[in-house]
């Protein structure tokens, strides 16, 4: 499958390949032609976009001032193309880490490549946290990695950034990021705020998930939050 789409900022006409639909959203890669560079685009799965799905959108956007493409997919542009919105986003010639997880056909990482995974992320979600920004939704789906594994993060539609934002409880009927791997403050049932522990949870239950084992929630409350709170 292939869209074709028109333009950035002029006649530009980008052959955007799908590499993955995560959730609401597909990701295509993009070239112009075989010796242009090449961009990242995200948009909406669903034939008729939501509103939430393009405040996403937008929201990622206006963060593009704050992304490093060190260690995130900068947004480049916000465009329209036959009536969907798509944001385009620097490329570091990567690929999703559950795309990567599902060539591995389920079977986890060799121990020296995810932890250099493991490391990368940290790394990345250190700097996005040193940054003001709290990701909220981290998952494979989200976490771009190379050949070297090296990692970059996508996907900051929800993430607030501090301290111009202070994250409110959402009610609990509305639950933004991926379930899976969502710290348990994020759906509104706990009386704690959304922090930079919240990603250290999805970072840990993304990361014991590509080695091949269970998350232990309680386990990880007892030794990263409580004695947090002494």
């Amino acid at each position: 499958m292939a869209l074709k789409i028109s333009s950035i900022s002029g006649p530009l006409g980008y052959l955007l390949v799908p590499l993955q639909e995560s959730g609401d959203f597909i990701l295509y890669r993009g070239r112009q032609d075989a010796d242009s560079s090449a961009v990242l685009a995200v948009a909406l799965a669903a034939e008729h976009e939501s509103p939430q799905g393009i405040r996403r959108l937008e929201h990622e956007y206006l963060l593009s001032a704050i992304l490093d493409p060190a260690w995130a997919a900068k947004p480049l542009a916000l465009t329209r193309h036959e009536e969907r919105t798509v944001l385009i986003l620097s490329d570091p010639g990567a690929e999703p880490l559950e795309r990567v997880m599902g060539q591995n056909q389920g079977q986890p990482l060799d121990v020296a490549r995810f932890l250099r995974v493991a490391i990368g992320l940290a790394t990345a979600l250190g700097q996005a946290h040193r940054h003001g920004l709290i990701h909220k939704d981290i998952k494979p789906a989200n976490v771009l990695i190379d050949d070297a594994c090296n990692v970059w993060l996508t996907g900051f539609g929800i993430a607030p950034q501090l301290p111009h934002e202070r994250p409110t409880p959402a009610p609990p009927e509305i639950i933004a990021g991926t379930l899976a791997y969502m710290a348990p403050e994020q759906t509104g049932r706990m009386n704690r705020s959304v922090d930079a522990h919240s990603d250290l949870y999805s970072s840990l239950a993304e990361i014991t998930r590509v080695e091949g084992r269970a998350f232990d929630a309680v386990q990880f409350y007892k030794t990263a939050i409580a004695p947090q709170a002494c």
